[in-house]
């Protein structure tokens, strides 16, 4: 039986290339759409691909269509907004979800969570897909384990100008993998006037044209420094990863919420 995948803002950027993704991917299947633009459109239409059957529908509609449509995982890359309403609504009917959206409170993260426990349901929620993002955790890690408190940790992070969330979600990753490494770590988001640098992790976003992203992590001691960095080049990176992703969540042991580094093990 072939995966049944749903896609919020499956008209967006994103949800253009997650979809001609799936379709490309044996064993998968679109089974459902939603945006808030092109309702009652075929979604295969409306990215280019040819009809597939399966019209745009109204985020309003989610849990009845889910459940009509047979799915088996909804993935989301939208906003922290509309993700917080709308992951619970889909845990609820049952469905297993793939999050990628970044900017989402504590008590917006603890509602999905506790959604996803009380439906039974699975999940992977990570802040980046790209499966070279998971071999950079790791090496900030081994990194952060070897250097310790004699090094300073300074991170700096690039997006294109219309990322609306500073800093992004991978920089904060890298920041509490880093901060647990090394017995905690306070986090400055920049810094201006009279600013003495402490133990703090420094966290600095650059907003600017087109780029994708580029996550650097600078270990900066005396005489030396480290810097570990992943640029990437096309948001096909984390179409591949949250597709994997859902793919393999559907098989997983349920209440459970599971990070990419979960599905790269």
């Amino acid at each position: 039986m072939a995966v049944r995948a749903a896609l919020v803002g499956a008209c967006g950027r994103m949800g253009t290339l997650i979809i001609r993704r799936i379709l490309a991917t044996e064993g998968m299947e679109v089974s459902a759409a939603f945006d808030l633009v092109n309702i009652g459109k075929d979604i295969g239409e409306v990215v280019g691909v040819g009809a597939l059957g399966v019209p745009v529908s109204d985020p309003k509609n989610l849990a009845e269509v889910l459940k009509s449509s047979k799915t088996d995982v909804l993935i989301d890359f939208t906003v922290a907004a509309a993700t917080a309403v709308n992951a619970p609504i889909a845990a609820g009917a049952g469905v297993n979800l793939i999050i990628g959206t970044t900017g989402l409170s504590a008590e917006q993260k603890t509602s999905i969570t506790d959604a996803i426990i009380r439906n039974n349901v699975a999940a992977v929620i990570s802040s980046n897909y790209s499966i070279g993002v998971g071999v950079f955790f790791k090496l900030i890690k081994n990194a952060a384990s070897y250097l310790g408190d004699e090094y300073d940790v300074e991170i700096i992070e690039a997006h294109h100008n219309q990322k609306k969330d500073a800093p992004s979600g991978t920089a904060k990753t890298a920041a509490e993998i880093i901060s647990k490494e090394m017995g905690g770590k306070d986090f400055v988001y920049g810094r201006e006037g009279v600013c003495p640098r402490g133990k703090e992790i420094g966290i600095h976003a650059i907003r600017g044209g087109d780029i994708v992203g580029d996550h650097t992590v600078m270990f900066i001691g005396n005489s030396e420094r480290i810097e570990i960095r992943h640029q990437a080049h096309s948001r096909e990176i984390f179409v591949g990863g949250a597709v994997m992703a859902a793919k393999w969540v559907v098989s997983q042991k349920k209440g459970v919420v599971y990070e990419m580094s979960d599905v790269l093990a």
